[in-house]
């Protein structure tokens, strides 16, 4: 019988997984179904950019899997029973319940509104592709000089002010940050941020923190209001809620414990990846919410996964950071250089050279996506045991 794989999740983590075990394993010996609620495969580094206007080139699924022997199941999971080791998921034809003998988590996350009053009712959110298109609509509707407020100042916030700054000079962008904004920047990376934001006539309100969200205005803690015609809340992302209603150890918020191969700790045939796990990075941080983080833990489950099956040693290869990249408009970019485990350093590279590279690494990451058995790679077999047979100790490296 074939080892039935199953992956739930088509992002960049759970594309890049299916993919990589398509290409490691011979299709005689396993059955590998890809399950995605959405047709196309979604560039969630780009959702600023649709957001503002921009059309992006459209990717399905069904044409980037062909021919590699992945199942791709268009079906939104329901249910997860890990101790029965089953998928419920409802698509076309209704509700259908899949078998797994090895389950792939890559649900991704979505927004998160930090219960917030009002945010849900009022806010906008770039953490898909049917926000960024909401969002869109809005900004196309609105007159010259109506304010726009993005609430957040990570990266995704300063990605989304500067974009829609940029297509839209005649709104009046701001930009709310809990702490200073990008201070968390080498002192060179900061100086060019603010220089970008000058330019494109951003407002920039720091240490603000928000307590509520209303139709046309937002309140801070100190009751000060800051007019927003349309508020975007970019404040983290929080994981699918599915791990949380199953027996998997998760914390507190529903991110699934997993090892340094990516698999669960207290089901070893289930393995997480993307935002979905709460892996462990160098110097014991756990790895942030990131295509930075997605794509290497996906190569690593999807490597450990081969391992186990063909009697391999099982490698346990470290997670490292090496620089944020951010895009600030289509002409901007920062690339801040970091330490393994993402702290800022001294170097940066900034300006029209820095928005190329940015857009090398979208556009390499899409490829990889869409290539899933380009790159060479030699299929094993899985091994073969006897019924009851125990199996032997895993070797790693």
């Amino acid at each position: 019988m074939q080892h039935r794989i199953v992956v739930l999740g088509a992002g960049y983590s759970g594309a890049i997984a299916a993919g990589r075990l398509a290409r490691r394993l011979h299709p005689e010996d396993v059955a590998i179904t890809l399950v995605n609620a959405e047709p196309d495969f979604v560039e969630r580094v780009r959702m600023h950019q649709l957001a503002a206007g921009q059309d992006l080139r459209p990717r399905p699924l069904g044409e980037m899997f062909a021919g590699t022997g992945v199942e791709l199941k268009p079906a939104r999971v329901t249910a997860v029973d890990v101790d029965r080791r089953t998928v419920t998921v409802s698509g076309p034809n209704g509700a259908e319940e899949l078998s797994y003998d090895t389950l792939v988590h890559a649900l991704g996350s979505g927004w998160n509104d930090q219960g917030v009053p009002g945010t849900a009712e009022h806010a906008h959110e770039l953490a898909g592709r049917p926000g960024a298109l909401r969002l869109r609509e809005r900004l196309a509707g609105l007159a010259a000089g109506q304010p726009v407020l993005v609430v957040g100042g990570g990266l995704t916030g300063l990605e989304a002010a500067t974009e829609i700054a940029e297509a839209r000079p005649d709104l009046d962008v701001a930009l709310a940050a809990r702490a200073g904004l990008g201070d968390w920047l080498s002192p060179k990376g900061r100086r060019h941020l603010r220089k970008v934001f000058d330019r494109l006539g951003i407002t920039v309100r720091e240490h603000a923190d928000v307590t509520a969200v209303e139709a046309d205005r937002v309140v801070l803690a100190d009751g000060t209001a800051l007019p927003a015609a349309v508020t975007v809340w970019t404040t983290g992302f929080a994981v699918h809620p599915i791990a949380r209603a199953t027996t998997l150890e998760v914390t507190d918020t529903g991110r699934i414990v997993v090892d340094r191969t990516m698999r669960s700790v207290s089901h070893p045939d289930v393995y997480a990846v993307g935002d979905a796990a709460m892996a462990m990075g160098p110097g014991d941080k756990p790895l942030r919410m990131s295509c930075a983080s997605g794509v290497p833990t996906a190569w690593q489950a999807a490597d450990a996964i081969v391992a186990r099956l063909t009697g391999a040693k099982v490698p346990k290869t470290p997670v490292r950071y090496f620089n944020q990249c951010i895009s600030l408009g289509r002409g901007e970019g920062l690339i801040q250089y970091v330490t393994a485990d993402d702290r800022a350093v001294r170097a940066a590279l900034t300006g029209r050279l820095a928005a190329h590279y940015k857009e090398l690494v979208c556009k390499g990451a899409a490829w990889a996506v869409a290539n899933p058995t380009l790159l060479p790679a030699r299929r094993r077999r899985v091994a073969r045991q006897p019924a009851n047979t125990p199996a032997p100790a895993e070797a790693t490296t």
